[in-house]
C-alpha cells in the first residue's frame, strides 16, 4: 500500500512513537518562525530552558504583528526579540520586511521539511509541499532547544481538484468552497492534501492562499505536492537548489476523499462572524459596503496586488468607501513600486498600509460602527477587527477592488476580459532586512535588553491532588481564541506581559471574568464544543492560567488551544456525555477527588461532583504518557526543566 505525500514527511521525521493512526508521535523539526505578538513569551521560555544556540536548520524571528508603536512596549519587545536572536542564533526579519508566512514562503521554506510557528497560520508553508503546523510559543521554543513536536496521528483528507478555475474566480474561492463543507471544526484532527490534474492550474502563490486558511477548518495543516510549478516558483526566488519532488503514491489511501471542480466554483464570501458561514455573490447580492481591506497572509502576493492594481488602474475608489491595501512583503512592495502598479493604486485613492498583519490582527483601519468590510483576511470573528459590531466578510482580491471601486458587493465577473497575470520568472530578491545571528563564538558577547514590560512566564506548580472550586465562567459553542484573548491595538502591546493583559481575558464575554477569576484564586470554565478554535496564541492559556484557572471542561476542544493547556499545566477535561453540559452552571461549587493518583494511574474518565446539586459528571482526561507527565508537572516548561536536567 503507496503513503500519502504527508506520511512520507511525516515518517521521514518520525523520532518518537509508533507510526499508527491515533497515536501520538514526535517529529523533528527542520525550522521554526514566530512573530513578535507570541515572539517575546516564546523567547522568555527559550531562554528559561538553558539551552544556548537553537538546534533546529532554520529558525526565523519575524516582526508584523505589534508594528503600531503607539508606546514604548512593542518597540521594547521588537529590541529584546532581535537581540535574543542575535545572541542565540535565530535569523530576524525586521519591522517592515513584511509577513511571517509571506516572507518564509519567499525566502526561507523548503519542500519536504517539517516547519513549526508559533501563529496558526503557519500551515502557508504547505503551498510548497512542507508539513508545515501553527504552535503555542512553548512548543516552538522546545522544538529550538533541539525537543521533539508531538501530534496525534492524523487521518488524511484527500481534496481533488479537477479542472480550472474561471475568469475572475480565485484561489480564495477554493478553500472557501472547502470551508463551506467542511465546517471551522471539520478539519480537526486531520490533514488536508490537495490533489488531482487541477493542482497544476495553480500557482504558489495561489497554493498557499489555500493552505492558508486550511486552520480556519481547524487542520493540523494543508499540503500540496512539490512539482514543476514549485520548482518554477523557487528558480524566480533563485533558490532552485532546495527543490525536491514530493507527490503521494499512486495507491496511497486516504481517511476521505472530496472532489471539486474548479471549473464549477464562483466568487463567494464568508459572512458575519465565521469563516464557514458560505454565500455566492449572487446571494448576498449587492449591499453597500463602507471598507474594503486588502492584503493579510492570506492575499498579498505580487500576483494579488498587480490584479489589484489592474481592477483599479485609471478608477477611483468610491468616496463611501475606505480602502486600505497592504503588500506581504517587502519584495512584493518593491516590485510593484517598480513597474508603476503601487502607483494605480495610490493614484485611485488607497491607503496604502505598511508590509504587515495591520487590521487582520485589529492593529489599525477598524471599520465604523456596525460598518461592511470586506477583506481578503483568514477571519471575520466577532470583534476581531477592533469593531465589535462590525460586518466582516472575507472575500477574494478581485472582489474587494471591484467593489471599493463600485462602493457596493460587485460580482468581479461583471468587469470584463481579465488579464492573465503570472508569477514573475525573476522575483527582486534583497534581504537586507533580514539580520543573521552571531557566530557562536561570539555569542557571549551579547547583551539580551529587556525593557520594563517584559514579564516573566507565570508561575506554575505540580498538579495537585484534589481540585476544589467554583466554575467561574461558562460559556457556549465555536469559542474563539480572541473571545478567550483578545487581539486589537490596544491589547497586543501586552502580549510580554501576562498580568496585563490577563485583565482583558473573556472581557468580549464577560467584562468582569478577570476579576471574578482572580477573587476566586483557582477555579475551573465550562464551555461548549470546538472551544479555543482560532489562533495558536498561547495566551489563550497563560492569561487564565494567571488568574488561577485548574481546568477547563467542554463538549470539545480545538488542536492547538488544548496542547497550549497542556503546555500550562492546566487540566483539559471534555463531557463524557455532551448533554451533562447542562448540569453545570457558572458558580456552581465542584470538585475533582484524587486526581493526580488517578491520572497517575492512567486514568482517563473521572469524576467531576457539582456539590451544588449534587450531580455526579463523568468527564475524560486523554492524556498520552508524555503529556500525562507534562500535566503533572506542572506543564510542559518545567516539564522540560526536569528532562534536561535528568539527561545532563
Amino acid at each position: 500500500m503507496g503513503l500519502t505525500l504527508t506520511e512520507k514527511i511525516l515518517k521521514a521525521h518520525l523520532v518518537d512513537g509508533e507510526f499508527v493512526k491515533g497515536q501520538e508521535i514526535g517529529i523533528r523539526i527542520d525550522q521554526t518562525l514566530t512573530q513578535d505578538a507570541t515572539g517575546t513569551m516564546a523567547y522568555l521560555e527559550y531562554e528559561a530552558m538553558g539551552v544556548p544556540r537553537v538546534k533546529t536548520e532554520k529558525s526565523v524571528a519575524y516582526i508584523d504583528h505589534n508594528t503600531l508603536q503607539s508606546g514604548f512596549e512593542n518597540a521594547d519587545d521588537h529590541r529584546f526579540i532581535g537581540s535574543v536572536c542575535k545572541k542565540h542564533g535565530i535569523y530576524f526579519s525586521r519591522p517592515g520586511n513584511g509577513i511571517c508566512h509571506q516572507v518564509h514562503l519567499e525566502r526561507f521554506g523548503i519542500p519536504g521539511k517539517t516547519l513549526i510557528g508559533s501563529d496558526s497560520h503557519t500551515p502557508t508553508g504547505g503551498g510548497i509541499g512542507m508539513i508545515a503546523i501553527g504552535a503555542g510559543g512553548l512548543d516552538v521554543a522546545v522544538a529550538m532547544g533541539g525537543g521533539a513536536y508531538y501530534i496525534t496521528y492524523p487521518n488524511i483528507v484527500k481534496v481533488n481538484l479537477t479542472g480550472k478555475l474561471s475568469p475572475w474566480v480565485s484561489a480564495k474561492d477554493v478553500i472557501l468552497e472547502v470551508l463551506r463543507r467542511m465546517s471551522v471544526k471539520g478539519g480537526v484532527g486531520k490533514v488536508i492534501e490537495y490533489c488531482g490534474e487541477g493542482v497544476k492550474t495553480l500557482s504558489v502563490p495561489e497554493r498557499a492562499t489555500i493552505t492558508n486558511m486550511g486552520a480556519e477548518l481547524g487542520a493540523t495543516t494543508s499540503i500540496f505536492p512539490s512539482d514543476e510549478i514549485t520548482l518554477s516558483f523557487l528558480k524566480a526566488q533563485e533558490r532552485a537548489e532546495v527543490w525536491t519532488e514530493l507527490k503521494a503514491d499512486d495507491d496511497a489511501v486516504y481517511d476521505e476523499v472530496i472532489d471539486i471542480d474548479l471549473g464549477a466554483l464562483v466568487p463567494m464570501a464568508a459572512c458575519p462572524h465565521s469563516p464557514d458561514n458560505i454565500k455566492t455573490v449572487e446571494e448576498l447580492g449587492g449591499m453597500k459596503i463602507d471598507q474594503v481591506c486588502i492584503g493579510s497572509c492570506t492575499n498579498s502576493s505580487y500576483v494579488d496586488m498587480m490584479k489589484v492594481a489592474h481592477i483599479l488602474k485609471g478608477k477611483t475608489v468610491h468616496p463611501d468607501v475606505s480602502l486600505a491595501i497592504a503588500p506581504g512583503s517587502k519584495q512584493v512592495l518593491n516590485m510593484i513600486a517598480e513597474n508603476g502598479a503601487l502607483a494605480d493604486m495610490i493614484a485611485a485613492g488607497a491607503r496604502i498600509l505598511e508590509s504587515a498583519c495591520g487590521p487582520c490582527i485589529g492593529m489599525g483601519q477598524a471599520p465604523n460602527s456596525k460598518g461592511i468590510s470586506l477583506r481578503t483576511f483568514n477571519r471575520n470573528f466577532l470583534g476581531r477587527s477592533g469593531t465589535k459590531d462590525g460586518q466582516i466578510y472575507l472575500v477574494s482580491p478581485e472582489l474587494a477592488a471591484a467593489s471599493a471601486v463600485a462602493g457596493v458587493l460587485t460580482d468581479p465577473r461583471t468587469l470584463g476580459e481579465m488579464p492573465e497575470i503570472k508569477v514573475p520568472e525573476h522575483f527582486k530578491i534583497n534581504d537586507n532586512m533580514v539580520v543573521p545571528p552571531v557566530a557562536e563564538a561570539d555569542m557571549d558577547s551579547v547583551e539580551v535588553l529587556r525593557g520594563p514590560n517584559i514579564k516573566p512566564y507565570p508561575e506554575t506548580a505540580p498538579l495537585v491532588e484534589n481540585i476544589s472550586c467554583q466554575v467561574s465562567l461558562k460559556v457556549g459553542d465555536n469559542i474563539t481564541t480572541d473571545h478567550i484573548m483578545p487581539a486589537g491595538a490596544k491589547i497586543l502591546p501586552l502580549r510580554s506581559n501576562i498580568p496585563a493583559i490577563s485583565q482583558h481575558c473573556f472581557t468580549v464575554c464577560d467584562e468582569d471574568f478577570p476579576r471574578r477569576a482572580k477573587n476566586m484564586e483557582k477555579s475551573i470554565i465550562v464551555g461548549g464544543s470546538n472551544y479555543g478554535q482560532g489562533s495558536s496564541r498561547e495566551h489563550a492559556a497563560l492569561a487564565p492560567l494567571y488568574l488561577g484557572i485548574k481546568a477547563v471542561l467542554v463538549k470539545s476542544f480545538a488542536r492547538i488551544h488544548r496542547a497550549n493547556l497542556i503546555n500550562a499545566g492546566i487540566l483539559p477535561l471534555t463531557f463524557v456525555n455532551e448533554a451533562d453540559y447542562e448540569k453545570i452552571g457558572q458558580g456552581d461549587e465542584i470538585e475533582i477527588a484524587n486526581v493526580r493518583a488517578d491520572i497517575e494511574a492512567g486514568k482517563t474518565q473521572l469524576t467531576v461532583v457539582n456539590k451544588s446539586t449534587g450531580a455526579e459528571i463523568p468527564v475524560l482526561c486523554e492524556l498520552t504518557g508524555r503529556t500525562k507527565d507534562i500535566i503533572l508537572a506542572g506543564g510542559l516548561l518545567d516539564y522540560t526543566r526536569e528532562q534536561l536536567s535528568a539527561n545532563s
